[in-house]
């Protein structure tokens, strides 16, 4: 009998897994805090083997090359990746054992990367499951273009011949295990779904039912904006990660609070938006620990600048630390935890700003009023509220000026993003009202939506 169980990264969209037999197992694609991976060995008291990687990661820093350090596990990862440490090269075809009848063999599927490779688990030589990374994910693929933009045709070509070799390889009922796809940007569209398996993707992934030239046109065209930080995922997995340390950084006081606000620090609240809005320290900005904050934080955050939490607990402020290793955020530069009232110098008030409905929204007489939209352009082609000024979140901080003078009521899809943005720009000094509301409520609302 074998097993795989799913590590979920939620913040990231990913996940890695463990599978193995009565005595052993191998993990792909591990994060970057192996103590979940070296936990989950345990309580099924199994020894690790082997550690592989499907692929050199863009949109996360591995723990694959200090997990395989610390078990001793062979650490395989694909020969054509080019890394400096040590490592077991994999090519195509090449077959491990991991437990009694249970074997792990390599297949080269080019198109997320170059070097891109899945893994085939087979049971007493009957695959079974199919660790597919980024190339074939739940009705879609791993996109092509983090690798370098010549080459982005190319690889998206192969993406379509690699989904097609483990379709035709595979048996229908073999388990699809991807990385990438549950939110994450490498994924080229959003999967459907939690699980399929071969014979689902044949008869739904583009990949699977459209000619090659059909399919490379809608692949590029649905093709959307990088994340900033994925230009240091690479770099950082391809020299190797150091270890992790999540120890709980040194304590801000209110003094150190304004002193790094007052050095252009980023000063970040991990608390929910509400919360925020109704009180926050002036010039901090609200990334919310229970949202996407480590894809957030790490696109938005100039790379290498100082960041200092504001967690309403111990346990907020670990949890998010653990988010942000995985992008290689590391170190914050200092923490407090409790409240605005513990975090203001004597004699400073909290800062705030307004929430709202769509129905509030159309309520108002446009006047001085800015209604802006960060949602992404995939987002926003589907409909957009008349006279509305889009600027994706992720360029908002950049483009503070681009805002037009007035009252901004922003917002996007549900609320989340608008949160972010409304603090970007009450710390530039904006009057701003966060619209934290479901966008279908718009023209529910009497709003005028745009299409086309």
């Amino acid at each position: 009998m074998f097993f795989v169980e799913a590590i979920e990264l939620e913040g990231l969209g990913n996940r890695s897994y463990l599978a193995g037999g009565r005595r052993t197992a191998v993990v792909v694609d591990p994060p970057r805090d192996i103590d979940r991976v070296l936990a989950a060995a345990a309580r099924r008291g199994v020894a690790l083997t082997h550690v592989v990687e499907t692929h050199i990661h863009n949109d996360y820093v591995t723990g694959g090359l200090e997990l395989a350090r610390i078990t001793g596990a062979a650490y395989l990862v694909p020969a054509d990746a080019h890394v400096p440490f040590v490592r077991t090269a994999v090519s195509d075809g090449d077959t491990v054992v991991i437990d009694a009848e249970l074997t792990l063999t390599a297949v080269a599927t080019p198109g997320h990367t170059p070097h891109h490779t899945a893994y085939v688990l087979s049971e007493v030589g009957q695959p079974v499951a199919a660790f597919t990374g980024g190339s074939l994910l739940i009705g879609t693929v791993g996109r092509p273009d983090l690798v370098e933009p010549r080459l982005t045709e190319q690889l998206a070509r192969a993406q379509h011949a690699s989904a097609r070799r483990l379709a035709d390889a595979l048996p229908d009922e073999t388990e699809v295990l991807p990385t990438h796809g549950f939110g994450s940007f490498c994924s080229s569209a959003q999967a459907d779904g939690e699980s399929t398996t071969i014979g689902k993707e044949k008869a739904a992934n583009p990949a699977l039912t459209i000619d090659v030239d059909t399919f490379v046109a809608e692949l590029l065209a649905g093709l959307e904006d990088v994340p900033a930080y994925y230009a240091h995922m690479g770099p950082a997995n391809a020299a190797g990660p150091a270890p992790v340390d999540l120890t709980p950084p040194a304590v801000a006081d209110p003094d150190d609070i304004a002193a790094r606000l007052a050095e252009g620090e980023w000063v970040v609240d991990l608390r929910n938006r509400i919360a925020f809005a109704e009180g926050h320290v002036a010039g901090s900005f609200n990334f919310e620990a229970d949202g996407k904050l480590a894809t957030y934080l790490a696109w938005l955050i100039p790379w290498g600048k100082p960041v200092t939490l504001l967690a309403e607990s111990a346990e907020q402020l670990a949890a998010a630390q653990r988010e942000l290793v995985r992008v290689g955020i590391d170190r914050p530069a200092a923490a407090a935890t409790g409240g605005p009232a513990d975090w203001l110098r004597a004699g400073e008030s909290s800062a705030s700003f307004p929430r709202a409905t769509f129905a509030e929204l159309a309520g108002q007489g446009r006047g001085r009023i800015v209604v802006l939209d960060v949602r992404r352009s995939s987002e926003r082609v589907e409909g957009w509220i008349e006279g509305s000024v889009h600027i994706p979140i992720h360029q908002v901080h950049r483009r503070i000026d681009d805002v037009p003078d007035g009252v901004v009521w922003v917002h996007c899809a549900g609320g989340m993003r608008a949160g972010i943005a409304a603090s970007l720009l009450d710390a530039a000094g904006r009057d701003v009202v966060a619209v934290d509301d479901g966008f279908g409520a718009a023209a529910e609302a009497g709003l005028t939506i745009v299409t086309g």
